[in-house]
């Protein structure tokens, strides 16, 4: 297969940094997303196997910096492939935000935080990633959650974020079909990556892994492994599709 041109936000860790490896690994060129991690980015474009990996920034948040970072992307890796919406906000580190126990200017600047990103940016990231595939095809492939079906009670923000990921995904995979361009969606469980370690090192560690029967959460390679076949020539009519890598800890009809 042809190597590929591949920008992955969010890709200086996690879930983002398997991904990448992923289609590094698989021979294609890799844009490496991050909004403050120039380190961590670069010590992974040293890391990966292959040739003509790049480096780009930006703030999700920001529509013209996004707009920048894609095409900077396409620049520099002579084209665009497909783009890996990964990046989003929600952790630890992140306050959450109940209806009750959240001021009024606490509950607004919190959806805004996480709309900015998780959605409004995936969003920005699509639209000018779509200009480089128009005439070439491509795949966009979203990285949702589980939340997005279950909720998110203490985040309602990111499980609505996630939520209209989805439906951007599905509006995405009808409107750019036409073009070759296919979209389709993975919505994870719990994951073990830094983001989460806090949680899972925790006392409520081992409730979040006996929410799967295989009593444990995923790997950041096994999310990589479905975003890569997503992204293949072989899965163009999974288009539309959301794919759930949960460890059957949430079923839906």
């Amino acid at each position: 297969m042809t190597s590929r041109a591949v920008l992955v936000t969010g890709a200086s860790r996690g879930i983002g940094r398997a991904v990448a490896a992923a289609f590094a690994t698989g021979g294609d060129r890799v844009a490496i997303h991050h909004r403050d991690s120039a380190d961590l980015a670069e010590a992974l474009r040293a890391d990966l196997p292959g040739d003509g990996h790049v480096v780009v920034r930006a703030d999700l948040a920001d529509p013209d910096a996004v707009r920048e970072m894609v095409d900077d992307a396409a620049g520099r890796l002579g084209g665009l492939d497909v783009l890996v919406n990964n990046a989003g906000v929600f952790g630890p580190a992140d306050p959450p935000h109940p209806v009750f126990g959240s001021s009024y200017e606490q509950w607004r600047q919190r959806w805004r935080e996480v709309l900015d990103t998780n959605l409004f940016g995936a969003a920005n990231a699509s639209w000018c990633a779509a200009q480089h595939m128009r005439e070439r095809g491509g795949r966009i492939v979203n990285v949702s959650s589980r939340g997005a079906f279950r909720g998110e009670p203490a985040n309602p923000a990111y499980g609505a974020s996630k939520a209209g990921l989805n439906a951007l995904g599905q509006s995405l995979a009808v409107a750019l079909a036409p073009y070759g361009i296919a979209v389709a969606t993975v919505a994870p469980g719990f994951v073990e990556t830094d983001m989460t370690n806090e949680h899972l090192k925790s006392p409520r560690g081992e409730a979040v892994r006996a929410q799967s029967p295989f009593g444990r959460v995923a790997r950041p390679e096994e999310i990589a492994a479905a975003v890569h076949w997503l992204a293949s020539p072989q899965a163009q009519w999974a288009s539309g599709t959301i794919v759930d890598l949960n460890g059957a800890s949430y079923l839906r009809s």
